[in-house]
C-alpha cells in the first residue's frame, strides 16, 4: 500500500498543472453557466420560455440533455451537465492513458517493474490518483454552483453526478489500456466510449417525451446505455434519485476489476489487441515519399475517424424523421415547433444541421490528431532518423500537411455522405442530398484552422503543440455552446472559427466565412513550413 501511495503521490506530481487546468476549467465554467442562467434568466417566465423552446427542439435536446423544470438549479444543470460530463470523462481518460499505456510504451513502467512492486501496483496508483481528482472536481463544481446561489444539496448532487460519469471513464480507460496495444490506440478508443456514450445519451433525449407543460422532458430508452444518461436521471435540483449513482459506481467496480485481472495476466509490452506489424523487407513506391510514408503512418486513424463520423452521420440521418414523426403526436410541441420553424422539413433540417456541425467539430480534432503525429515522431526520436536522408524538413512537415487536410475533409463528408444516403433512404424530406453533403463540407475551412494553429505551436514551441491545439478547441466548444448564454462580447465569440462556418440547409452558405478561414489555415500553415526550418529537434 505504502508504494502505491508514494507512486500516485510521484504521477500528481507530474501531473500538478494539467489537472489544476482541467479541474479549475470544468468548475469555472459550471460557476459561469450557473452565473448566467441566475442573471440573465432571473424571472421565473424567462426561464420557462427557454425550456420551453429547448423540450420542442431535438437538436437542442440531442446537444444541451433534458430540461427538467425552471428553478435555477434546474437550467443551470439542464444546460451544462452533458458538457461538463464529457470534459469529466476526457479528463480521466487521458489520466490513466497518460500514466499506464503511455508510461509502458516508453519504458517507465520497466523502471518501476525493477523495484519491489508487483505488476498492478501502478494501476492501482492510477486509480487512487484518479479517483482524487474527480472527487476534488465533484467538489470544486458543488463550489461553483454554491457560489453562484444555488442549493447547497442540489449542488453537490450534480458535482457527484459529474465526478461520477469522471469515474466510470477513468475505469474503461484503464481497461482500454490493457487491451489496446498502444497509447494512441488506448487514448483514442477511450475517448471514442466517451463519444459514444455521449451521442447515445442524446439519440435517447431527442427521442423523449415531454409533458404537457414543455417543461419537463423524460428520456427514452436509449440514455439507459450511457453512463452521462444515467448521471442526467439524478435530477439534483428537483426530484433528486442518489440511485444512478450507485448504478454509475457498480460498472465503475466491475471495469475495475476487468482491468486489474487483465493487467495481472498480461507481460509487459503485450496486448489484447495484437498490432500489425508485418510488412515487405522493401518498401513499395508509395512508401518513397514523405506523403506516402505520412499516409502509410495515418491511414488507420483516419479510417477510424471517418466510421465514426459515418455513424454520427447515420444518427443525424435516421433521427431526424423518428424525431418528427414523435413530435408529431404532441399538439402542444408542434404548435409551438411552427412558429419556430415552419414545416416539416424545417425541423428535419433544424436537427441535420446541428448534427452536421459536431461533424465539424470531429473532423477539426482529425486533423489535429494527424498533425500531432510529427510532435511523437520528434519527441520519440524517430524524427532524427528520418531527417538524416536528404529529405527537407518542408518536405517532412508537407506530407503531414497534407494527411492532416485530408482527414479533415474526410470526416466532414463520411458524415455529410452517410446523413444524405439515409435521409433519402428514409424519405424524411428536408433538402436534398447534394445540399446535406454540401453542409457537412461547409465546416471544412474553419476546422482546417485548428491543424494549422497547432502546426505553427509545433514549429515555435512543440512542447505545447498537444496542449494549444486540444486546448483550442475546447475553448471554441465552449464559445460556441456557451458564448450567447454568457453574455459574452460578439468580438470574442467571433474568435471561435465555427462562427464563421455556414451553418447548411437552415441558412445558405455563405462564402466570405470559408475563405477567410481557409486564409487563416494557409497562412498559419505556412509560416509553420518556414519557421520549423530555424530550429532544433527536441525530445
Amino acid at each position: 500500500m505504502a508504494a502505491v501511495v508514494r507512486l500516485a503521490l510521484l504521477q500528481a506530481r507530474r501531473d500538478r498543472a494539467i489537472l489544476a487546468a482541467w479541474i479549475l476549467g470544468i468548475a469555472g465554467l459550471g460557476y459561469a453557466a450557473a452565473t448566467a442562467v441566475t442573471t440573465q434568466f432571473g424571472a421565473d417566465n424567462e426561464r420557462a420560455a427557454l425550456v420551453a423552446v429547448a423540450a420542442a427542439s431535438p437538436a437542442f435536446l440531442f446537444l444541451r440533455g433534458l430540461p427538467d423544470g425552471i428553478s435555477s438549479g434546474a437550467v443551470t444543470f439542464f444546460q451544462g451537465y452533458s458538457f461538463t460530463a464529457v470534459l469529466a470523462g476526457l479528463m480521466s481518460t487521458f489520466l490513466v492513458v497518460r500514466h499506464t499505456r503511455a508510461d509502458e510504451d516508453q519504458g517507465r513502467f520497466e523502471l518501476v517493474g525493477s523495484t519491489p512492486v508487483t505488476r498492478v501496483t501502478p494501476l492501482y496508483a492510477t486509480l487512487v490518483l484518479g479517483t482524487c481528482a474527480n472527487v476534488v472536481l465533484a467538489l470544486a463544481v458543488a463550489a461553483g454552483f454554491i457560489g453562484a446561489g444555488l442549493p447547497v444539496a442540489g449542488s453537490f448532487l450534480a458535482g457527484a453526478a459529474v465526478g461520477a460519469v469522471g469515474l466510470f471513464f477513468m475505469v474503461a480507460a484503464a481497461l482500454a489500456a490493457q487491451v489496446m496495444p498502444s497509447a494512441r490506440s488506448a487514448n483514442g478508443a477511450a475517448a471514442a466510449l466517451v463519444g459514444g456514450a455521449y451521442l447515445i445519451r442524446g439519440a435517447g433525449d431527442a427521442l423523449g417525451t415531454a409533458d404537457a407543460s414543455l417543461l419537463k422532458v423524460t428520456a427514452a430508452w436509449p440514455s439507459l446505455f450511457s453512463p452521462i444518461g444515467w448521471g442526467q436521471r439524478i435530477r439534483p435540483f428537483t426530484d433528486s434519485d442518489a440511485l444512478p449513482l450507485v448504478v454509475i459506481g457498480t460498472g465503475a467496480l466491475v471495469l475495475a476489476g476487468a482491468a486489474l485481472m487483465l493487467r495481472t495476466s498480461r507481460d509487459l509490452g503485450a496486448s489484447y489487441i495484437a498490432a500489425d506489424e508485418s510488412g515487405s523487407e522493401r518498401a513499395g513506391t508509395g512508401l518513397a515519399s514523405m506523403l506516402g510514408l505520412a499516409w502509410r503512418l495515418q491511414r488507420g486513424t483516419v479510417a477510424g475517424w471517418c466510421f465514426t463520423a459515418a455513424l454520427l452521420g447515420a444518427v443525424a440521418g435516421g433521427l431526424g424523421p423518428v424525431v418528427r414523426d414523435a413530435l408529431a403526436g404532441n399538439q402542444s410541441l408542434m404548435e409551438l415547433m411552427n412558429r419556430l420553424v415552419p414545416g416539416d422539413a424545417g425541423m428535419v433540417d433544424l436537427f441535420t444541421t446541428a448534427m452536421l456541425g459536431m461533424a465539424g467539430i470531429m473532423a477539426a480534432a482529425a486533423g489535429i490528431q494527424a498533425v500531432l503525429r510529427l510532435r511523437a515522431e520528434e519527441a520519440e526520436g524517430r524524427a532524427e532518423l528520418l531527417l538524416a536522408v536528404p529529405a527537407s524538413r518542408v518536405r517532412w512537415l508537407g506530407g503531414t500537411i497534407a494527411v492532416a487536410a485530408i482527414s479533415t475533409t474526410a470526416v466532414a463528408a463520411a458524415a455529410g455522405v452517410s446523413a444524405a444516403v439515409v435521409l433519402a433512404l428514409a424519405q424524411a424530406g428536408g433538402s436534398s442530398p447534394g445540399t446535406v453533403l454540401a453542409a457537412a463540407l461547409a465546416h471544412v475551412p474553419a476546422a482546417l484552422v485548428f491543424p494549422a494553429l497547432a502546426l505553427l505551436v509545433f514549429a515555435l514551441a512543440p512542447r505545447w503543440s498537444g496542449a494549444v491545439g486540444w486546448g483550442a478547441l475546447a475553448v471554441a466548444l465552449v464559445l460556441g455552446q456557451f458564448g450567447e448564454l454568457l453574455g459574452l462580447p460578439v468580438w470574442l465569440q467571433d474568435l471561435s472559427p465555427f462562427r464563421h462556418s455556414s451553418a447548411m440547409p437552415v441558412e445558405a452558405f455563405q462564402p466570405e466565412g470559408a475563405v477567410l478561414m481557409a486564409a487563416v489555415a494557409v497562412v498559419a500553415a505556412a509560416a509553420a513550413a518556414r519557421l520549423v526550418r530555424g530550429r532544433d529537434l527536441t525530445v
